[in-house]
């Protein structure tokens, strides 16, 4: 029995020293690029995260608090997971018009169907603020510059188990309708 657990424990760590996984935050991603890279990644740092100019930050959002969504027309068409938007396709639906068992297509725009309380979020910008918290500078402080006016949406959120603070800023959009499913 001894000898089956250490031969598992041994396996277990052998896998564990292998593994390059985990959360990779977007602005942080020029520390991974070499490695992705030598592995036939073929976008840079800047194609993945910019402040500066178009990215790929800006077609991916942030869908209901939640999930992801993609940008894919300029005209704001989105897509998601059927999982991300069953609440709202439920919501939506009724005896007569069963949405997830009979799935949903807008013809025009006039049939699109508007989902109330739910929202998508554009990052628009991420920053370690770890040292800035550390100075005395306070989080209500830099929430209330961050959101300039009400323009932007911010929050301040612990990573790497508390011991950094990463400030994250959004541009939020509350007109989200359902076009299919």
């Amino acid at each position: 029995m001894k000898r089956i657990f250490s031969t598992l424990c041994l396996a277990l760590l052998s896998l564990t020293a292998l593994a390059d996984e985990g959360m990779w935050l977007p602005s942080l991603i020029s520390s991974r690029i070499d490695d992705m890279r030598a592995k036939g990644f073929q976008l840079t740092a800047e194609d993945i995260y910019s402040i500066n100019k178009a990215s790929l930050k800006d077609a991916v959002m942030l869908f209901d608090d939640g999930c992801t969504a993609e940008l894919i027309s300029a005209e704001g068409l989105l897509i998601t997971n059927h999982h991300c938007g069953y609440g709202a396709i439920q919501h939506l639906s009724s005896v007569e018009h069963d949405y997830l068992t009979d799935g949903f297509w807008a013809q025009s725009r006039e049939e699109e169907l508007p989902n109330e309380n739910l929202n998508v979020k554009f990052l628009k910008r991420m920053e370690d603020i770890t040292e800035r918290l550390a100075a005395g500078e306070s989080r209500e402080e830099i929430l209330e510059k961050a959101r300039e006016n009400g323009r932007y949406k911010a929050s301040i959120e612990q990573m790497y188990y508390g011991n950094q603070q990463f400030l994250f800023v959004y541009e939020q959009f509350d007109d989200v309708r359902l076009v299919g499913t």
